[in-house]
């Protein structure tokens, strides 16, 4: 009995022994024996990660009394915080083995570092100890720069800046290309941003992921664009951008990735002598338009016009435009509207726009100009300066009470006393007579009956057209409504409803499309604005175009205005020509 209880005893002690021998490196009396230490390469770029790989070993002794106090944190390491003078410990790995020698257990220990150099020149990596033993000194050269060949077997990553312009003005806008290459699959990684104290620094968008192929070598690239606004002359320093990240390669290694990369130094100029603007304005293209003022440039006193003028750049910022002049002549009241302000982001860089909407009342008769607006820019592009130019419009502003009074005695007038100096004759009167005969009893009979007729004609053609006039009024009211309604929504059906106006507003022309009724009236503000509506509609890279109707409804209402006082003034008299 007690043979059977020994020897299963034995077999679980010498299956505990083994299994710990196996898969724990036992805490115990040790005596070091060896320390290699080994880097992946001793000649490298600034940026790059060394990884260094340092072995040790030492025999391991066994025994029950600590095979049950093992503790994973007090196993021995090297020192390796003596390279942290001329590297960075990004990482470190450890691994463990069992072997056995000359019946003796020796434990292998292999620990694996990721260190970025700090500085460029020869580097050393001093000697290391584990245990008593000490390894020796390694040296490796860290070159400044990049390598000639980016894309050179090894080179995992690397980072690429490029500028649009060798030279700018102080404000001018500077596209700034930031690429990342990098091989394999990346699982983390962090790109800064350029920064700069005495600039302005704006993203173009979202960063864009392609790949391009470096002599045979096959790349994934990060691209980052940006605009820089210098604010001051001199030159222009920017820090180095730099990558941090790690990836793994074809065959599931874990690779660090650290790179940086510095712009060129780009001089900034002052703003040339020869400027002769109040704001200066350095872009590619600027351009000034203004809309909302009648073709004829003749307006009523008391008439409400809105003006509207826009101010778009090309290279800079919304903020960057300058308020636009609002001087008016006497006789003319202002009421601007707070001016609005837009920056697009193109591949091309950024685009603004000013756009300044002001209510104009002539409150006295006569010729009232608006001045010219300037506006000064300097074109990068031809190294010049250039004028931007909304030359200045007169309106004629009539009192449409005096004009109604003065023409009214005149023609009367006119009528009633004849030309001076021209002779006049009366007809010779004839001799009264006392006696009535029958043809003068039978005339006056005819007479009576002829304007009877007259009349009863008169009233009834007046009853038969009342109701229909009304009614068509009510149609032509309602389309236009709806008109209005499309129009400063900007939806699709705008272009149907303004034919289907027209046609009830202008009986017997037949529109048949939008452009038969642009012709028809000879709007510009009209035309120019169903351009744009249409552009916005149909147009290819216009869909997300911010679409104002107020412009297009105040021309559709003054076109109505205009017919509804022409219709007036063109209504037959009241009697027939001849009639008395």
């Amino acid at each position: 009995m007690v043979k059977r209880l020994i020897t299963p005893a034995v077999c679980l002690f010498l299956l505990t022994v083994l299994l710990t021998v196996i898969w724990l490196p036992a805490q115990a009396q040790t005596q070091s024996q060896q320390l290699t230490v080994e880097p992946d390469r001793t000649r490298l770029y600034e940026g790059e990660v060394l990884t260094l790989t340092v072995k040790g070993s030492m025999e391991i002794d066994i025994n029950l009394g600590n095979l049950f106090d093992f503790d994973m944190s007090n196993l021995p390491k090297p020192d390796i915080e003596k390279v942290e003078p001329d590297f960075e410990i990004l990482a470190q790995n450890q691994q463990y083995s069992i072997r056995t020698v000359n019946n003796q257990m020796v434990g292998e220990i292999t620990w694996t570092y990721q260190l970025a150099p700090k500085n460029t020149g020869e580097l050393t990596i001093p000697a290391l100890t584990f245990k008593g033993a000490v390894s020796e000194p390694v040296t490796v050269e860290v070159v400044d720069g990049s390598p000639p060949d980016q894309a050179a077997p090894g080179r995992d990553s690397f980072i690429e800046l490029s500028a649009d312009k060798d030279e700018v003005y102080v404000q001018e806008q500077l596209i700034l290309t930031v690429r990342l290459f990098f091989r394999g699959n990346l699982i983390r990684g962090e790109l800064s941003e350029p920064t700069h104290p005495h600039a302005i620094i704006e993203s173009l968008g979202r960063q864009q992921e392609f790949s391009r192929y470096r002599d045979g070598v096959r790349y994934r690239v990060v691209e980052r664009r940006y605009a820089i606004f210098p604010q001051r002359p001199g030159t222009l320093k920017l820090p180095p951008v730099r990558f941090e990240g790690q990836a793994r390669d074809a065959s599931g290694s874990l690779r660090f990735l650290r790179d940086s990369e510095e712009l060129f130094e780009v001089p900034v100029n002052d703003v040339p002598a020869k400027f002769s603007g109040e704001t200066w304005l350095p872009a590619t293209g600027l351009a000034l338009e203004e809309s909302g003022l009648p073709p004829t440039l003749e307006v009523a006193t008391g008439e409400n016009i809105t003006r509207e003028i826009r101010l778009t750049a090309a290279g800079l910022p919304a903020e960057a435009l300058p308020p636009l002049p609002d001087a008016v002549p006497d006789g003319l009241r202002s009421y601007p509207e707070e001016p609005e302000r837009q920056t697009e982001t193109t591949p091309a860089g950024l685009t603004s726009s000013l756009n300044q909407s002001v209510a104009l009342v002539p409150v006295e008769a006569g010729q009232m100009t608006l001045p010219a607006i300037r506006i000064a820019w300097w074109d990068t592009e031809a190294d010049r300066e250039r004028v931007a130019v909304i030359p200045e419009q007169t309106l004629t502003v009539k009192d449409p009470n005096t004009v109604a009074a003065a023409s009214s005695p005149q023609s009367d007038q006119g009528k009633a006393s004849p030309e001076p100096g021209a002779a006049t004759t009366e007809p010779p009167a004839s001799p009264p007579s006392d006696e009535t005969g029958p043809w003068q009893w039978l005339a006056l009979v005819l007479g009576f009956l002829w304007a009877g007729t007259l009349l009863a004609w008169w009233w009834s053609g007046k009853a038969g057209t009342a109701t229909p006039a009304q009614t068509d009024n009510r149609d032509e009211d309602t389309a236009f409504d709806r008109l209005i309604k499309a129009a400063r929504d900007g939806t699709a059906e705008t272009p149907e409803l303004v034919v289907e106006w027209a046609n009830m507003h202008s009986p017997g022309h037949g529109f048949r499309s939008a452009s038969d009724v642009v012709d028809h009236f000879g709007d510009e503000t009209l035309a120019t604005e169903l351009r744009r509506l249409q552009a916005r509609l149909f147009a290819p890279g216009h869909e997300n175009d911010t679409w104002d109707g107020r412009p297009l409804a105040r021309a559709l209402e003054q076109i109505r205005r205009h017919r509804q006082a022409q219709t007036s003034a063109d209504l037959p008299p009241l009697y027939p020509k001849g009639l008395s």
